[in-house]
């Protein structure tokens, strides 16, 4: 790929930044994958991140590009959940919908910088009299794309 080609859309931050989103039944695919104490094995993220968009298109649920959404869910230091936001609620096992209230908040750093954005948000949704129940990350672009934008968006999202 040249530096001129798009591989991920620029990420328009403002739709995220300090916003809640009351989702009812948001379709969502869903997998685990292995990492070591937060972090993601980078090829296995790549891999199984392009398998599940290739099966998002295989069954016709696949977002538009400019709408792509994948949220990184940490239940423990050695396993994340990723959840490939889609069209549509499948009959298939991977098929899942996250229903609620979050709120999201953006970050321009470093992956290494989500501790600190954790504790961002923590004050932030205390100054909100609420209290975050889990919390997912949307890494907007790959490494080269932020790179080459200038920026490295990462979007907290929060139940609350």
């Amino acid at each position: 790929m040249t530096q001129t080609q798009e591989c991920c859309p620029e990420f328009d931050p403002k739709p995220w930044d300090k916003i809640t989103h009351q989702w009812d039944g948001r379709p969502f695919l869903f997998r685990t994958i292995p990492q070591i104490f937060h972090m993601p094995i980078p090829w296995m993220y790549r891999r199984v991140l392009k398998e599940m968009w290739e099966r998002a298109q295989a069954l016709g649920i696949a977002t538009d590009r400019k709408e792509f959404l994948l949220l990184a869910y940490d239940p423990s230091p050695w396993k994340s959940e990723l959840y490939l936001a889609v069209t549509r609620v499948t009959d298939q096992p991977d098929s899942v919908a996250l229903s609620g209230t979050y709120v999201s908040m953006v970050f321009d750093g470093p992956y290494s910088g989500v501790p600190g954005f954790i504790s961002i948000m923590d004050g932030y949704l205390e100054t909100m009299k609420k209290k975050s129940k889990k919390y997912f990350f949307y890494y907007t672009t790959c490494p080269a794309c932020a790179k080459k934008f200038g920026h490295n968006y990462i979007v907290g999202v929060s139940e609350v």
